[in-house]
């Protein structure tokens, strides 16, 4: 039914594709009017090169400057502010970061850090952490909203997280980085960037480090600080063979270390529980433009591998748990992903962009968990769990065309069929209009979609809680929006209304101990966004999004409630002012309103009190080669909760220098 379904679609399209490419004209607009040239080009929405003027999706880009002046250290400080995005973690930096997508779970968003898939391979939950993210090598970061299974399989139910590394040019450009500042926070990083001839490298090295504070909040009587480190290692290099071929070779490389507490709460603190974490990527590129650039090819090949253990000695935590029996438990998971994708672009007219694609992916995991009883216990046995490595493949073919006509109209229209070794195939289409009315400069843009998720090989295969017949989670969503440029585009203004359905979430039996399809949900609500340019020096961007998230499973406890940790509204608030050529100030303000959560002392659910933080940065470059930089985080000093019993930050202060040779 599926492929009947696909090779329908498919038909389709290519009917498109022939009368465009007969009586369609390409829209010629020029940088005199300012459409294009204050427009960003952005590459996640339709993996190819495209104007945000022409596109209905809903896409947010962080680029070089906004992350460079934020000054803060990784990836998860530089997404929370955004639109459509709500945010969690469980204490401070070292622990598990969720970032939720117009009110889907963190499972759903797929996130792509130069071409590879980095989801967590070896974790049933298959987020990525974008607190051990370092930025200093980061070019952009595209944010993608909405079901985007159709060009990037599974995982992408609620969105996409594109981002791109730095390429170096010219000159050798060689730059070091230390920073100190609250509970006793370290930072140092050395990158060096630049180009040869057709040859083209940039290399970043970093180390964070801090004391930290209590994991588990300290209001509830816990004191133990929880530190980590991260080590982490970027590089790209790239050889150009001749205008129309090239290659690039990307790779990274992470080793953490967190000294974490396992729960929240009262009694929350375990000095004994570390967490350790490897992480390496690779992924070889090459590019081909052939006939002038009306077929250009792309092929990729990606490995990744996620290593994390978890091991605490309950015996030396018994003033802290003392109810515990173990003596010593430890975790051991193992993940991998191998991918090839092949990729081609016909420009088929000056108006019609035909893309066709094959993707193949394996991916193998293995995990271990022991826990044993210092004394025997009938009530408390020793446990073993084990899952020798598992295997799974996925063969995807995915077909896109994007039309533009000459009155403003753009369309883009797309199928994939995905085939599954472990549970079949599935089908997913997109289809995405916008209307530019350019006599004022306003466009109507919409979207629609489906998308889907498949079982980890931990919810497949776990033989305490693991279940083969799984299905996958499966996703339907809408979008409509208009966005009005004012101001040769110095100011613009959108709102968008989104809604989206998913079904068999995967959920948990506590009959038969085992993962299920049984969970429903439906979020709804809508974005809205305003950027102002009213001068060269200064930027403004505000958001804020309402979301409506609710359990909508017939069976569950939790039916008609909300999804815990979603906030019903966001308000994102960012400046930057270059006051003088050498000297910038930004601010961000970030309010959240309440949300619900679990109190597990209880298992009932309780509310979270909204709370607003305020976030300053400055940078002041002493000479071409000297910065100073310095950050003020919380400046309210507002005692809150991301998650129900861990703690979070209090008012703190950074600065460091950086040192730019060329």
């Amino acid at each position: 039914m599926h492929k009947t379904k696909f090779l329908f679609a498919l038909f389709a399209i290519f009917l498109c594709s022939s009368y465009s490419s007969a009586q369609i004209n390409v829209v010629q607009k020029t940088d005199s009017v300012g459409y294009y040239k204050l427009n960003d080009v952005v590459i996640t929405a339709t993996k190819t090169p495209a104007n945000t003027l022409e596109l209905a999706n809903s896409i947010s880009v962080i680029d070089s400057i906004q992350i460079s002046n934020s000054n803060v250290n990784n990836a998860f400080d530089v997404l929370k502010n955004e639109t459509g995005i709500s945010f969690t973690r469980q204490g401070g930096n070292g622990t598990l970061s969720n970032l939720y997508i117009r009110g889907a779970n963190s499972s759903h968003t797929l996130v792509l850090i130069d071409g590879v898939e980095v989801n967590l391979t070896n974790d049933p939950s298959g987020v990525y952490d974008f607190s051990a993210l370092p930025i200093d090598n980061i070019e952009r970061i595209e944010v993608l909203r909405g079901p985007q299974s159709t060009l990037y399989g599974s995982d992408a139910l609620a969105g996409v997280i594109n981002i791109i590394s730095k390429k170096g040019s010219g000159a050798p450009k060689f730059s070091l980085l230390t920073e100190g500042g609250s509970y006793k926070s370290y930072k140092a990083q050395l990158g060096v960037n630049g180009s040869l001839k057709k040859l083209n490298y940039s290399i970043a090295l970093s180390r964070t480090g801090s004391d930290g504070f209590s994991v588990a909040s300290e209001k509830y009587g816990n004191t133990e600080k929880d530190g980590y480190n991260f080590n982490n290692a970027s590089a790209l290099v790239g050889y150009s063979f001749s205008e129309n071929s090239e290659i690039n070779i990307y790779t990274r490389f992470l080793k953490s270390e967190s000294d974490n507490d396992q729960f929240g709460g009262e009694f929350g603190d375990d000095p004994t529980y570390l967490t350790n974490q490897e992480e390496f990527s690779i992924r070889g590129e090459g590019k081909i433009k052939l006939f002038d650039g009306l077929w250009n090819q792309k092929i990729g090949l990606s490995f990744l591998r996620n290593v994390r253990n978890n091991s605490y000695d309950t015996s030396t935590a018994s003033v802290y748990y003392p109810f515990y029996v173990n003596d010593y438990s430890w975790a051991h998971y193992d993940g991998r992903k191998y991918k090839l994708d092949w990729q081609n672009d016909f420009q088929l007219s000056k108006s019609n962009l035909l893309t066709a694609g094959l993707e193949f992916e394996i991916e193998e995991s293995a995990s271990e968990y022991y826990a044993f009883n210092y004394v025997p216990d009938p009530f408390s046995p020793d446990i073993a769990s084990v899952i020798p490595m598992q295997d799974a493949s996925t063969f995807g073919v995915f077909v896109q065309d994007q039309l533009k006509f000459d009155e403003g109209f753009f369309i883009s229209l797309g199928a994939r069929l995905d085939d599954h070794s472990k549970f079949g195939s599935q089908f997913t289409y997109r289809i995405a209009p916008a209307f530019m009315l350019w006599e004022t400069n306003t466009k109507f843009k919409a979207t629609i979609g489906t998308g889907f998720k498949a079982p980890s090989l931990y919810h497949l295969y776990d033989p305490a809680y693991g279940n083969e017949n799984l299905n996958p989670e499966e996703s339907f969503g809408w979008d409509f929006g208009i966005e009005q440029y004012l101001f040769a585009q110095n100011l613009s203004i959108g709102v968008t209304y989104f809604y989206n359905k998913f079904s068999d979430m995967f959920g948990f039996d506590y009959v038969t101990l085992k993962t299920i399809n049984i969970k429903e949900a439906v979020t709804k609500g809508f974005e809205l966004y305003i950027e102002a340019k009213p001068m060269d020096e200064l930027s403004l961007k505000a958001n804020y999004t309402f979301t409506d998230a609710i359990d909508t499973s017939p069976d569950s406890p939790d039916f008609d409630k909300k999804l815990l940790r979603r906030p019903e509204s966001k308000l994102g608030f960012y400046t930057s002012y270059t006051f003088i050529p050498k000297a910038n100030i930004n601010a961000e303000i970030i309010w959240v309103g309440v949300r619900e959560d679990i109190d597990f002392s209880t298992y009932q659910r309780t509310e979270l009190k909204g709370y607003m933080l305020i976030n300053l940065a400055a940078h002041y470059d002493v000479f071409d080669f000297l910065r100073l930089n310095a950050r003020a985080e919380n400046l309210l000093d507002t005692d809150y909760e991301e998650v129900f019993g861990y703690g979070t930050a209090g008012l703190s202060f950074y600065g460091g220098i950086k040192l730019m040779i060329n």
